[in-house]
């Protein structure tokens, strides 16, 4: 994927976030087995279902929680790309973005 398809890809999320796509935000995956299982149902989806990983993973458009977790923190996200580095996501994301798959 090229920059500008990265770009535009992360429009089109931002876009759907901002209209008030509803996402799944909790229960956030405290263990690892709750971790697995939410991966293993986003493996469950077709690829090419980018509304679907967006809900289950609870992407939200803003800094999220009492701590105000984003994606710039999380360890799956990539400064220079601005990517989500999980494989099961591989998106384009803002650094001020969060979902339910965060860690550090």
């Amino acid at each position: 994927m090229s920059k500008s398809d990265d770009d535009a890809l992360r429009e089109k999320i931002g876009a759907l976030m901002a209209t008030g796509l509803t996402t799944q935000t909790e229960p956030f995956p405290e263990t690892d087995r709750e971790f697995g299982h939410l991966l293993a149902e986003l493996r469950e989806l077709p690829s090419d279902d980018l509304q679907g990983k967006l809900v289950l993973s609870g992407f939200v458009d803003k800094p999220y929680g009492p701590d105000q977790m984003r994606c710039q923190e999380c360890m799956y996200y990539l400064v220079h790309r601005k990517w989500c580095d999980l494989p099961e996501l591989a998106v384009p994301v803002e650094p001020d973005w969060w979902c339910r798959l965060w860690r550090i």
